[in-house]
């Protein structure tokens, strides 16, 4: 089993996910949604909790893999003593309801001794299916799932597992099809998997094909902006922030949750980048989902949802998984749903106002929302919450909340002027003027520096939004010393760590990596500056950390030269596109304010 998070390639049918090691073996796939129970659960556990498994028989002398361009269709090539072979995976976008995994192995040259083992576990690794032959195909059943695998070659169980052992010389082709299904349907019919995968292609450069071009870094924006597609759950239009669980933001310890939720943080980043490398369909399908997500009492308002929208996300653990590399708990469900923070009135708001000014005509319903948001956050901006990074450790009075709150009232504003409603915005605008006059008054130290709570003095790289939100500019003093300082204690080899564990008790206690997004959020800001050269030297290294099919987890640990967290993450590849356009564009340059359009 591939050992490390960065050993992985990610498989979508935009639906549902898979996670292939190096190795051949896929060690995570969930079916029908993103956060349905998995299938395989290795990468969780061991091989005894479910894995499938397809590589030559004998040892591997070298090892390469690529994503078909602008896909992810992924090719991995088999280098042996006795030939080349290659194993083409992919999980065909259909959008008629069947859901499978498709793998083609494929000789190179010479002839290669091949394996393949299925061991489907379902419920996270806890249920052995019932297996049974049926219609040449294997059907395997355990309560509400049922799996049916389809090949050519001769299927022999193995213990509690499914072997086929066969031999490709140059040219041969064998081809499997594992076909998910509620239990209580027949599955539907095998289709040639070569033709699967050629349309299955087809289908991703046709998406891909639509992206922008923002040189010199065409390649990584269109590969991040293919992640991004494939964590959208194209039946709402929402999108997850990593198809896993409780990969660790380090190793051995308990600072594991579970992602495969959408978060109304994420939404005016992923919105804008969409927007800005021209994909508007997917930009408006996520602005209306976030409607519906947020609809109700702006009270009920959670920072995550479901990705159809669904409010309880129960959080337990799963004591029968040893965790990644024995990194427990593993944890189903996230507590934080149910956390008050404030900064996603800001987030929320912030997207209305983006999404009416460039993707939608008609904002009768945005506006009704907006409304009864902003009425809040008018009477909560004073109270203590649990701030961006969700700590467990108890309420407080966070700076880059109470930014968020004018940010919520700011746009309000803006966009009732947009709209030409009626709207109490002198009042708004009171209001917002007090919360500016508080953070100024008691977010900054003696260093001049934004901090993390008001009157306190620890540091905090989610203060790097503050000019990218527009609540000073950029060459301001008081953001000059936040950068600087941040440069200075918070960054490791390059990179940002959020902020200091032994000095802010987040509740959860332990170490974690330096946090990708705050390092993107700290290359946007010298952009701003007009710092363009260091702002490139930071972003490139950022690319220097993709794995070899460019893909991001959510943190990276320098020392050790890992990654860490779940994976791949929306944010980081959010990030990633949008720092990136705004490179392209300030080394093309642009004017400064085509640079940053959120400001």
């Amino acid at each position: 089993m591939a050992n490390r998070i960065e050993d992985y390639a990610f498989l979508s049918d935009t639906q549902s996910a898979a996670l292939v090691g190096r190795d051949g073996s896929i060690d995570w796939l969930t079916f029908p949604r993103f956060d349905s129970p998995a299938c395989f659960a290795a990468l969780l556990g061991s091989p005894d909790n479910g894995r499938w498994s397809l590589a030559p028989a004998g040892p591997v002398r070298a090892v390469s893999r690529r994503y078909r361009p602008g896909t992810l269709v992924l090719e991995t090539r088999f280098t042996t003593d006795d030939g080349e072979v290659e194993v083409v995976d992919c999980m065909p976008v259909r959008g008629d309801g069947r859901l499978d995994v498709v793998r083609l192995a494929r000789g190179i040259s010479g002839r290669v001794p091949m394996a393949m083992q299925l061991a489907a576990r379902m419920d996270y690794g806890s249920l052995v299916p019932w297996v049974r032959r049926v219609d040449g195909g294997l059907h395997l059943v355990a309560g509400p799932d049922s799996l049916c695998l389809n090949t050519s070659v001769e299927l022999r169980p193995e213990g509690w597992s499914t072997a086929a052992h066969f031999t490709l010389g140059a040219g041969d082709e064998v081809g499997f099809d594992l076909v998910w299904s509620p239990s209580h349907l027949a599955a539907p019919p095998a289709r040639p998997v070569r033709d699967v995968i050629d349309e299955t292609t087809a289908w991703w450069q046709e998406w891909t094909g639509r992206c922008g071009s923002f040189g010199p870094y065409d390649e990584a924006i269109s590969s991040s902006l293919t992640v991004l597609k494939g964590l959208t759950y194209a039946p709402t239009g929402g999108i997850v922030a990593a198809p896993t669980t409780s990969l660790p933001e380090a190793i051995g310890n308990s600072r594991n949750w579970d992602y495969r939720y959408c978060w109304l943080r994420d939404a005016t980043f992923t919105l804008t980048s969409l927007r800005d490398a021209g994909y508007h369909e997917e930009a408006r399908a996520w602005w209306d989902w976030l409607l519906r997500a947020v609809a109700g009492r702006p009270d009920d308002v959670q920072i995550m949802y479901g990705p159809a929208g669904e409010h309880r996300l129960t959080e337990e653990e799963l004591p029968w998984l040893a965790g990644f590399e024995g990194s427990r708990p593993v944890r189903i469900g996230n507590a934080a749903h149910g956390q008050f923070q404030l900064d996603v009135y800001g987030e929320v708001l912030d997207s209305l106002f983006e999404g009416h000014r460039d993707l939608v005509q008609d904002a009768t319903d945005a506006w009704a929302v907006a409304e009864v948001l902003t009425e809040t956050v008018v009477e909560r901006w004073r109270e203590p919450d649990d701030g961006i990074w969700e700590v467990r450790g108890g309420r407080r009075h966070f700076t880059h909340s109470k930014v968020m709150a004018w940010v919520a009232l700011d746009r309000a504003v803006r966009l009732s002027e947009l709209l030409g409603v009626d709207a109490p915005t002198e009042r708004w605008r009171s209001v917002a003027a007090e919360v500016r006059a508080e953070v100024l008054a008691h977010g900054v130290d003696h260093r001049g520096a934004f901090v993390q709570e008001l009157d306190g003095s620890a540091l905090d790289a989610s203060l790097l939004l503050v000019p990218l939100v527009g609540f000073l500019p950029a060459d301001d003093p008081r953001v000059t010393a936040t950068v600087e300082a941040v440069q200075r204690e918070l960054t490791h080899d390059g990179l940002v760590h959020r902020y200091d564990p032994a000095v802010t008790d987040d509740g959860v206690g332990g170490t974690e990596g330096t946090f990708l997004l705050c390092t993107f959020w700290l290359a946007d800001v010298l952009v701003m500056q007009g710092r363009v050269e260091e702002a490139t030297e930071v972003y490139e290294r950022l690319l220097g950390l993709r794995n070899d099919v460019g893909l991001l987890a959510e943190m990276y640990d320098p020392g050790a030269g890992r990654m860490l967290g779940n994976f791949p993450q929306a944010f980081s590849h959010t990030a990633l596109v949008s720092t990136g356009i705004a490179l392209s564009r300030a080394r093309s340059g642009a004017p400064a304010e085509q640079v940053w359009r959120r400001t």
